[in-house]
């Protein structure tokens, strides 16, 4: 926003100030005529010859720092705040024109320390008093926005999925067994999630954890795309017979399906009754469905976008016997048989 520049004489005119032209013009108002016009490079030169001739004068100082804060001349702007607050302490303008500037810099503790310093000298001031309450919104919108980066950034699925140690623990028995299952669950999950954060997108896949042992890993791939599974009941039909007999042949020891709620137009779990009524709003998002011969999970992970940012919400846990996206891939293996 263009800062007005003050309009009081202070500069010397070029008559007045010996080798004049004869205008009668000063220099400060040759310059504010100039910053008035947008022409804000020009503006600072002319306040910078009036400062010349009259270097104690705060309100040239302040004037230049509005230019040069026009300029995006930043530290030269808060250098000419700063003098014009040395010459004139008790001047509000130069406090409000060092938070000025300590915005731009993005500095808001210290701009607002500025402005509720400009107010104290002029309590009516109802541009100092909006400045106030525009920081107060900017500071909070800085911390927010930084919450949401840190989100971003620090994506933890093992913290989200704590609770589900316990139950691999039982089902799968070896120590080994249940980590290596959980780790590759939660490698999944959180690739998935950089991925949404990066482009609002996950492709639709099925990752299988294959043995080391027993897979044949020139004939099967840890990964099968399935971006048709879910346009019709027929597509959605052939591509689970065709997952089901791929885990079987390659032995996997457990899947892990994910795909965007926006491509499936079947089965739309989300439109369920009873008890398969859907708990989640119209929240855009991705499933997550983990398959192993003992244990089925389903989770939700919605998406919202915060401070222009894509944002993955905490996964929600689904009943998979009322929202699964794909029958069981394994057959069923009972606890202890």
């Amino acid at each position: 926003m263009t800062e007005a520049v003050e309009a009081k004489s202070g500069a010397a005119s070029p008559s007045e100030g010996g080798g004049g032209t004869g205008v009668n013009i000063s220099l400060k108002d040759k310059g504010n005529e100039f910053f008035k016009a947008g022409n804000y490079l020009k503006a600072a030169a002319l306040y910078t010859q009036a400062i010349k001739l009259d270097p104690s004068n705060p309100t040239l100082y302040s004037n230049r720092a509005a230019a040069f804060l026009q300029l995006v001349r930043l530290n030269k702007a808060l250098a000419d705040a700063e003098t014009t607050i040395a010459l004139n302490p008790q001047w509000e303008k130069g406090y409000f024109r060092k938070g000025c500037i300590l915005e731009a810099m993005e500095q808001y503790d210290d701009a607002s320390a500025a402005f509720q310093t400009a107010l104290q000298y002029n309590p009516q001031s109802s541009e100092v008093s909006r400045k106030i309450k525009r920081i107060s919104q900017l500071m909070k919108d800085k911390k927010r926005a930084q919450e949401v980066e840190k989100k971003r950034l620090n994506i933890d699925m093992a913290k989200h999925l704590d609770t589900l140690k316990s139950e691999m623990s039982a089902q799968y028995g070896s120590e080994e067994c249940w980590k290596e299952v959980f780790s590759f669950l939660v490698e999944t999950i959180e690739t998935a999630v950089k991925s949404w954060h990066e482009s609002s997108k996950v492709d639709p896949r099925v990752y299988f954890l294959l043995d080391r042992e027993k897979t044949q890993t020139d004939k099967y791939a840890p990964t099968v795309n399935i971006d048709k599974a879910f346009e019709s009941p027929e597509t959605h039909s052939s591509c689970f017979s065709f997952l089901r007999q791929y885990a079987e042949d390659s032995f996997s020891r457990a899947a892990c399906l994910v795909t965007p709620k926006s491509i499936i137009s079947y089965p739309q779990v989300w439109r369920g009754q009873g008890s398969r009524k859907w708990k989640y709003g119209q929240h855009d998002g991705f499933f997550v469905q983990f398959e192993s011969p003992s244990l089925r999970k389903l989770w939700f992970i919605p998406s919202s976008n915060e401070m222009g940012q894509t944002l993955c919400r905490e996964p929600e846990v689904l009943d998979i016997s009322a929202h699964e996206v794909l029958p069981r891939l394994f057959k069923e293996k009972l606890l202890n048989a």
